[in-house]
């Protein structure tokens, strides 16, 4: 596996020239999709797929559930791509490769991220199936040594020292509050905790995050928030839960489960996101 620490200026453009001469559109709105979540993609309408092996330095994901292609076209008459399927640090890459897709979207000229995600439950009340609004996160990873800013700073992708105190849009957050309304939605809100992973949880870490204010965890998400907000884009995210809190080691949790919960949270997901977009 290629482990490339660090991109380039250039061989960033390189990957988003290979997307571009694929593209009849300008993309405005960029999307994720998490484990399980992938189906939301059959919603575009004239997709234009591009197979992830197509493209020069782009991450091959390894994990079952994570398609591995982006689908671009139209929903709800925004221009959006769509990543169905991500790579994760615990794959063996580095923050570089995990965050690339986000910077050839930066590079691209999108606005917006939506970046969605499978999360454990931490806060005793969340329960599998429910949409959780991140509305800030943990950057454990980071905190650790693996932030993916570590390491020679670019002027034209981002200054060297990003705010990031308001990670997850303001605005965005309350489109997404308007459309779970609407929509008749529970949407649950909270704090989203990034860990390396693959393992899952012991009790004793998720007692330990629930004490430093999280309320879900996933093993994704925080880097390429982190990497957007430093290129500037605006960026809305959404946790569908897939477990429950494992507090007392009473229950085995298992990544077929999150692809079970996934499957029956992507309507509700769809749903949602679709009247985000629309209010844009």
């Amino acid at each position: 596996m290629n482990n490339d620490p660090f991109f380039s200026l250039a061989q960033i453009d390189e990957t988003t020239s290979a997307v571009r001469s694929r593209l009849p559109f300008q993309p405005r709105i960029g999307l994720i999709l998490g484990s399980g979540l992938g189906q939301m993609a059959e919603s575009i309408a004239s997709p234009v797929v591009i197979p992830y092996a197509d493209l020069p330095r782009w991450p091959l994901s390894t994990v079952w559930g994570h398609s591995g292609q982006l689908v671009c076209g139209s929903l709800e008459n925004q221009p959006v791509m769509v990543m169905q399927g991500r790579v994760h640090f615990y794959e063996g890459y580095s923050m570089a490769q995990v965050t690339l897709p986000v910077r050839v979207m930066q590079r691209l000229g999108v606005e917006i991220l939506i970046v969605t995600n499978a999360a454990g439950a931490i806060h005793p009340d969340f329960v599998p199936g429910d949409l959780m609004l991140i509305t800030d996160h943990l950057n454990m990873m980071g905190m650790t040594g693996f932030n993916p800013l570590i390491g020679p700073n670019d002027p034209a992708l981002g200054e060297r020292f990003p705010d990031m105190s308001r990670a997850y849009d303001r605005n965005l957050a309350d489109l997404a509050r308007k459309a779970a309304r609407e929509a008749g939605i529970a949407l649950r809100e909270g704090v989203y905790v990034g860990l390396s992973g693959p393992s899952f949880e012991t009790p004793a870490d998720l007692r330990f995050l629930r004490l430093a204010g999280a309320d879900a965890v996933g093993m994704s998400t925080v880097p390429e928030v982190t990497v957007a907000r430093h290129g500037g884009l605006r960026v809305l995210g959404i946790s569908g839960i897939s477990n429950k809190a494992n507090l007392d080691g009473n229950t085995l949790t298992s990544h077929e489960e999150v692809l079970e919960a996934g499957r029956s949270i992507t309507p509700k997901l769809t749903q949602l996101l679709r009247g985000t977009l629309r209010s844009l």
